[in-house]
């Protein structure tokens, strides 16, 4: 089958790739854009043409399960690189670590309180150290936060040279 061949797509998605070309050339778009779009769609939507058979149903989910086994497979091998790199750290920098855990853990305890205050004190600690969820928008945001700050670097530049 040559390339861009559309004889695996049905009637259906051809029906529905015309549609998406002709609301893409309303809007705008080139001819060769337009059906470059219309068939993307068509692809994302659908993973591409379907041919007869039940073959080709049991074939795409065999392949996404194996592709999925990989990944999981060197997402295990990455984790275990780097338990072996933490365990070749240097006597010294271990030593190192350990001794600031200690002062940080020195300055965490608290001095002598009666035991209402200490109580009460415990409850504050327990909302003050954050949820997964909450690290995790956090560092979603710092993400964003870099990625916004890049695309302005770059527009500046943009402008800087025209």
């Amino acid at each position: 089958m040559p390339r861009g061949d559309k004889s695996a797509y049905t009637d259906k998605q051809k029906r529905q790739a015309e549609h998406i070309e002709e609301s893409e050339r309303e809007r705008g778009a080139s001819e060769g854009t337009a059906e470059r779009i219309a068939w993307a769609t068509v692809n994302k939507q659908d993973g591409g043409g379907k041919r007869s058979g039940s073959a080709r149903k049991a074939t795409k989910k065999v392949a996404r399960k194996t592709t999925a086994k990989k990944a999981s497979a060197s997402k295990a091998t990455a984790k275990k690189v780097a338990k072996k790199t933490a365990a070749k750290k240097t006597p010294a920098k271990k030593a190192a670590t350990r001794k600031t855990a200690a002062k940080k853990a020195v300055k965490k305890a608290p001095a002598k309180v009666p035991a209402k205050k200490a109580a009460a004190g415990k409850a504050t600690q327990k909302s003050a150290s954050r949820s997964t969820a909450a690290k995790k928008a956090a560092k979603t945001r710092a993400a964003k936060k870099a990625v916004r700050r890049t695309a302005a670097k770059k527009a500046a530049r943009t402008r800087a040279s025209s």
